[in-house]
């Protein structure tokens, strides 16, 4: 248009009005355009900031371990690359052992993922040894069979929906078999009706199939029906898989408190005894406290021989 014809434009003052109503409904639809546009893009930027979450078994513990059962605590650690939280929704869980289920469940609502973050979930897991024994008859006590551990981590992310993530960790467990305990002999390292000094000679017979490290021993002592005592002691000791230790014990008691009974029978060359108490020892597997147990056995009672005894191993 040129400069002559701005009169024209100036003389059409009394439109202007409609004009910029019109340009204005123009700026509003392409504003709102642009809007649309500019959403989906901030939402194609974040599907593509949303990634999957990825786990790993970074450590499977043993915080406690008996005759009766064996507790498991399994690590599971999860990175949560997206920029929003994740839940956790389930967690099923199986161990089996040679392909034969020890034990199966499900944990729900475990929880939620940090944004950009990373959390270790802890499964505690439980196997009861006489479920395992009456299920599997070839499970013999004493023995270490091998294990698998699945979990499946069912998480809800963003723009992929449910996800299941696997994992899986192997290891072994001991189904443990507590020590047999016999009296071989009592020595006596001071005799008199006062205070007699003796020493338990005892045989651990450990038939697991692991060494057990001996940390403590406590212990009571019965000769006959008479309780003659016992001690809490400290020794450490090696006692070997499947074979049979000798621990020396110490015990002290005064045979005229329980009258002549004892003190005759202590004067003879051998008596009926019962022993019970525990150990306390490390295995491969964790710390354990096992008990020892032995009814109606029969011991050798030795003096030294400046008590008119003798040293050796001869009734």
């Amino acid at each position: 248009m040129s400069t002559s014809e701005k009169p024209e434009v100036v003389e059409r003052g009394a439109k202007d009005g409609e004009k910029t109503k019109e340009e204005d409904g123009k700026g509003g639809f392409l504003d709102t355009v642009k809007d649309f546009i500019s959403d989906i893009g901030d939402k194609i930027e974040e599907a593509i900031g949303f990634g999957k979450p990825t786990a790993d078994v970074t450590g499977i513990h043993i915080p406690s371990i008996n005759l009766q059962k064996v507790d498991l605590v399994v690590d599971i650690l999860i990175k949560n690359p997206n920029p929003v939280p994740i839940p956790l929704i389930d967690i099923n869980y199986l161990i089996e052992s040679d392909g034969r289920k020890l034990v199966s469940g499900l944990i729900p609502d475990s929880g939620t993922i940090h944004a950009h973050g990373e959390e270790t979930v802890k499964i505690p897991l439980t196997l009861i040894y006489d479920d395992i024994k009456k299920t599997y008859a070839d499970i013999k006590p004493g023995s270490i069979i091998p294990y698998k551990v699945k979990v499946d981590l069912i998480v809800d992310v963003p723009v992929f929906g449910r996800l299941t993530l696997p994992l899986e960790k192997t290891g072994e467990i001991p189904i443990p078999y507590k020590p047999d305990v016999d009296l071989d002999k009592i020595q006596f390292e001071r005799f008199s009706f006062e205070e007699t000094v003796a020493i338990l000679h005892l045989k651990l017979d450990n038939k697991n199939d692991f060494d057990l490290g001996l940390n403590t021993l406590d212990y009571e002592v019965w000769l006959g029906d008479v309780s003659i005592g016992g001690a809490e002691l400290s020794k450490s000791a090696k006692i070997v898989k499947t074979g049979i230790t000798d621990i020396d014990v110490p015990i002290t008691f005064r045979p005229k408190d329980f009258g002549s009974a004892l003190w005759d029978m202590i004067r003879g060359r051998g008596t009926g005894y019962s022993i019970k108490g525990h150990i306390n020892v490390d295995t491969p597997f964790g710390a354990m406290k096992l008990p020892i147990s032995k009814e109606g056995g029969t011991t050798r009672l030795k003096k030294k021989k400046e008590d008119g005894g003798d040293d050796d191993d001869e009734d």
